[in-house]
């Protein structure tokens, strides 16, 4: 779900007041009853794992014993358990070393601080729409002293020109793998090729902000390791993809490793015991990580089945973007307000067991929204007849919501003459 729009809804539920009607009372209830939904849905596409109950969370770690020899002595500032974690991460990528860090936004300031330093140069060339500078308040120039430059704002991830020719110079260049603000985009391998190597051409290193990195191998058809090999350094999150319960790693040369380990205790990360998280992560990378490529592939069997539902369904305009998914994460875009299109979203989940659109809508225009929609386990076991069936339900609902809605303001505009 987009975290702008987690956030507002959050925001509200918090700050509800209880004196009568408002803007934020709506939200909350919103939200509650969308969460409600979710959690009392038969057929969802996703289920992940941070909106479960403590105790479904605690389930992740069974069968915990086969990850790890629970055995060996807790770990303690990083050791033991969260070694194993770091060797495992810098397996698959290839690298020669990673750290753990309990959180990506941390992990990402000090790697392009570390790189700032080696480099001589703090700028560091960013997307308009890269996480740091949507969702984390300025935290490259606010805490670490860097000094972020767009490269372009195009909801695409820059060309090689665009790179080459940037007015003027960086010591980093940031790539966000996929691209999740403009709909999860990842390039092709010859575009993310020549990216790199025109930011190489200008002496400048590059770093992939990774979170969803484990399931971009699809797009790509290259394996994980000759992926990572193309960066410096990597980023990658344990929850986003792999249900974790939270934490990152940052992989690349063991130097960098080292020093980004100095970092990470000066930054507050060095914590007394993170065995549960990294247990969790085990538990990812050994579950999670090899279906991922079947999410992919069904996600675009869903993208299909939308497409088709729409049009039968008579929806004046419908987009699914990208047409064919990059990965298993997708937006799906209608011309319908934030109200009208979460009350029929909602009221389709409470009133069929089946929650076509679960995540928040986000308005980005008048009359016109876009929702993110994941493909997961749950979502394997939807035919595409299944898709359609469920957009038809949605659409009979959406169809009134809008009806009422625009009765509603008629009724408004009489009632003032």
């Amino acid at each position: 779900m987009s975290d702008a729009a987690e956030r507002a809804e959050q925001r509200a539920e918090q700050g509800a007041r209880t004196d009568g009607p408002s803007d934020e009372e709506r939200l909350a209830q919103r939200r509650k009853r969308r969460i409600g939904a979710y959690r009392s849905a038969s057929r969802v596409l996703a289920r992940p794992g941070f909106l479960g109950t403590l105790r479904e969370r605690l389930e992740l770690l069974d069968g915990a014993r086969d990850l790890y020899d629970l055995d060996e002595p807790s770990d303690m500032y990083g050791n033991g358990v969260v070694e194993a974690l770091e060797e495992k991460v810098a397996g698959l990528l290839g690298t020669e070393a990673a750290a753990f860090f309990p959180t990506g936004t941390m992990a990402q300031q000090v790697a392009l601080r570390c790189w700032a330093g080696r480099t001589g140069n703090a700028t560091v060339a960013v997307h308009a729409l890269a996480h740091p500078e949507v969702h984390e308040r300025n935290a490259l120039s606010q805490v670490s002293g860097l000094r972020p430059v767009r490269v372009t704002g195009e909801p695409r991830l820059p060309t090689a020109d665009e790179v080459r020719d940037f007015a003027e110079p960086f010591g980093a260049l940031m790539l966000e793998l996929p691209l999740r603000d403009a709909g999860f985009l990842l390039p092709s391998w010859e575009e993310l090729t020549a990216v790199v190597e025109a930011a190489r051409e200008r002496d400048a290193v590059v770093h992939f902000d990774g979170a969803r990195l484990w399931e971009s191998t699809v797009h790509f058809g290259r394996p994980l390791d000759e992926i990572a090999g193309l960066a410096d350094s990597v980023y990658v999150s344990f929850y986003k993809s792999l249900d974790g319960f939270g934490g990152a790693a940052l992989a690349g040369p063991r130097t960098l490793v080292e020093e980004a380990k100095t970092w990470r205790h000066r930054y507050g990360g060095q914590i007394f015991q993170q065995f549960p998280t990294a247990l969790s992560a085990l538990a990812g990378l050994e579950r999670e990580l090899p279906r991922l490529p079947s999410y992919v592939a069904h996600a675009r069997v869903v993208a299909d089945a939308l497409r088709e539902g729409f049009a039968a369904a008579g929806l004046p305009w419908a987009r699914v973007h990208p047409a064919v998914p990059h990965t298993n994460e997708f937006q799906v875009w209608l011309p319908y307000g934030v109200d009208v299109l979460s009350e029929a979203a909602i009221r389709q989940g409470e009133e069929t067991g089946t929650l076509l659109f679960a995540n928040p809508w986000d308005e980005k225009g008048p009359g016109l929204s876009l929702t993110e929609l994941y493909v997961r386990s749950a979502g394997l076991e939807w035919t595409a007849e299944d898709v359609k069936a469920a957009v038809a339900e949605f659409a009979s609902r959406l169809t009134e919501e809008a009806g009422e809605a625009g009765a509603a303001v008629s009724g408004g505009a009489d009632g003032g003459r």
